[in-house]
């Protein structure tokens, strides 16, 4: 779910920098509608669950697998939208 709520904002974004979406729009359906799904507290807790659990390896590696597959999703739905409305 966390990935997916970094896409929504990252085509919302591109769509605002390619004119196609007011930046008013970008605020109200990226921070309004999609922030609230991904507030990561599930994603803390489960890595301090794990940390706890004496599985630091696979706390560390799903911190570094989220981080990276958010930012991924993200740039992809800014070059989208920026590609699909340029």
């Amino acid at each position: 779910m966390n990935v997916i709520g970094c896409l929504i904002p990252g085509l919302l974004a591109g769509a605002a920098v390619a004119g196609a979406a007011s930046s008013q729009a970008q605020l109200l359906l990226g921070t309004g509608f999609y922030g609230e799904p991904t507030t990561y507290s599930t994603f803390s807790y489960e890595m301090l669950r794990l940390a706890e659990g004496r599985a630091r390896f696979f706390a560390a590696a799903n911190v570094i697998a989220s981080v990276v597959a958010g930012l991924g999703a993200v740039f992809l739905g800014v070059s989208f939208t920026e590609a699909l409305w340029a």
